[in-house]
């Protein structure tokens, strides 16, 4: 029982299925199971030893203009400076524009607002008018309709 190696008793015999196909024809029909190669092993790369007296750290070397070594995206601190002055100087102008569009459109809503207003009073007005209108012709037809 400790053995879990497959033996040739306990494997199914396939040639008692219905369909009549045997072990032989299935892996041929499906290939064998692959199985995983194994990863190389690595060497260690041991401890790395410094004496107390020595420097780590980046070392700083001087290189010539035209080595490119010495065209690092590296930035000075001149450079940065300039940068956040011009991300300043754009981001006032966004807010400067942003500021001018929003007075044009209060401006906008004024005066659609004193329209709406001017307009809704002339209609109250029409409708008094009517009103009284409709007023006036019930009592003349009424009085002419009495004369009869």
């Amino acid at each position: 029982m400790g053995d879990l190696s497959p033996q040739k008793s306990q494997s199914p015999d396939w040639s008692d299925s219905g369909s009549g196909t045997s072990r032989d024809q299935i892996d041929v029909l499906h290939g064998p199971v692959p199985t995983r190669p194994r990863l190389p092993s690595r060497k260690s790369s041991g401890t790395m030893i410094v004496s107390r007296d020595a420097s780590v750290g980046p070392m700083e070397t001087d290189f010539a203009p035209d080595d490119v070594r010495s065209m690092s995206p590296r930035r000075t601190s001149e450079d940065i400076e300039h940068l956040g002055k011009e991300a300043r100087q754009e981001l006032q102008r966004h807010a400067k524009a942003l500021q001018d569009s929003l007075i044009v459109l209060f401006n906008r809503i004024e005066a659609v607002k004193e329209e709406h207003d001017k307009l809704d009073n002339h209609n109250k007005f029409l409708q008094k008018y009517i009103g009284d209108l409709m007023t006036t012709s019930k009592i003349t037809a009424s009085s002419s309709r009495a004369k009869k």
